[in-house]
């Protein structure tokens, strides 16, 4: 039978914090673990029975006694804590130098060449929530047309424009200008585009957020995955994260349901190969807006979608339940958080119960896929496949 392996990545959601997490300023970062307690508990009885709780304690969790999943977690070597290093370590790149930030916003003469290259001003260049900012400059860019410019603790440059100010083909060619511009000690890992819409007092972003994604240094999973004929179908944003490369197939998202929803649907005609999602609103709706509540309900609605997808599996499938970084919804500030991530494993053929304990990189996790679709291995990771298998 041919195989398959279904990567969900659950954005944000990390399970303590790391040795280093005090260089960060994560002391005290534990995204599950907190928004649990916080909450009085979670109701994820599925997570639970796969062995959510065997990795750590979870108020709510209770460990199995006889998970029906493998479970451990994941370090982070690469340097950083934002969506693209973490993505890009489990695809086997690890970064020995974080990806810039810019707390205090972009050089003025970066900006300066920028503006001549776009062919218009653009306003704010500050460190900023993306829903803030376009309500506190929103009038001033639809009276003068000037594109707002803002980053955050990510290694991101983002641009934000009214749609009916600057229809969406201009600014996704501004944004391209900026993908090209920045490069060197600018080389930030997304330039992303952010379009909105509605009035002053009541501005919006829309769905049509496009990311232009720095190119991996080197062969990622995805591509060897696609070099040994497989297929490679990706839900949301990872096909920007890895600027498509290896990608055979892609659907964007709207958010966590509809991501499951179309990750069944690739289940139901995908043969072999990999099928990858990544579930944003964890991160972009409710760990960056300190909403604890809607964090640990979001994690419910999830668990509450994991029988269909269980019941989708076919007798050669790997499903994989993992994370990319932290966001801790109780810490001060609105930032990613240095945490481990959890790794929760499962299939028809694969053993059950097994700790797979802490695994010194997530790039074992793009070395188990490998091995697990009998590809070329990666240069980086260490397979745990030999671990789980029956």
């Amino acid at each position: 039978m041919p195989r398959r392996v279904i990567i969900i990545l659950l954005d944000s959601v990390g399970i303590g914090e790391m040795p280093d997490a005090e260089k960060y300023g994560d002391l005290g970062s534990y995204t599950l673990g907190n928004v649990a307690l916080q909450r009085g508990g979670l109701n994820v009885p599925h997570l639970q029975k796969l062995g959510l709780g065997n990795i750590n304690s979870i108020t709510g969790v209770p460990a199995a006694s006889v998970p029906e999943g493998n479970f451990g977690k994941m370090a982070e070597r690469s340097l950083g804590k934002d969506t693209t290093t973490g993505h890009w370590e489990m695809a086997g790149v690890i970064l020995k130098r974080a990806l810039p930030t810019f707390p205090q916003g972009f050089p003025s003469d970066f900006i300066e060449r920028y503006e001549l290259e776009i062919g218009r001003k653009v306003i704010g260049n500050e460190v900023a929530s993306g829903t803030e900012i376009i309500q506190r400059l929103g009038e001033e860019h639809v009276r003068t047309g000037k594109p707002i410019v803002y980053t955050s603790a990510d290694s991101v440059f983002q641009v934000a424009a009214h749609e009916e100010i600057i229809p969406l083909p201009e600014l996704m060619r501004i944004c391209q200008t900026a993908r090209i511009m920045l490069t060197g000690e600018l080389r930030v890992g997304r330039v992303i585009a952010r379009p909105f819409l509605g009035e002053t007092g009541n501005f919006y972003r829309t769905s049509n957020r496009h990311d232009f994604a720095l190119e991996p240094p080197h062969k990622i999973l995805l591509e060897y995955i696609k070099e040994r004929g497989l297929e490679v179908c990706t839900v949301g944003k990872i096909n920007d994260i890895y600027a498509g490369r290896g990608v055979t197939d892609y659907v964007p998202s709207k958010g966590n349901m509809e991501s499951v929803d179309k990750t069944l649907a690739y289940m139901d005609k995908v043969e072999t190969g990999l099928i990858m999602a990544n579930l944003v609103d964890f991160d972009m709706i409710y760990g960056h807006r300190n909403d604890v509540e809607g964090y640990a309900k979001a994690l419910e609605d999830f668990d509450a979608r994991l029988p269909e997808i269980f019941g989708a599996l076919r007798s050669e499938d790997m499903l994989i339940i993992t994370a990319d970084h932290g966001c801790d919804p109780t810490m001060p500030g609105t930032d990613h958080t240095r945490e481990y991530v959890p790794l929760l494993v499962c299939g028809p053929i694969l053993n059950k119960g097994v700790n797979l304990g802490v695994r010194s990189t997530f790039a074992d996790l793009g070395a188990t896929v490998v091995e697990y679709l009998n590809t070329e291995p990666m240069a980086n990771g260490e397979s745990f496949y030999s671990d789980i298998r029956r």
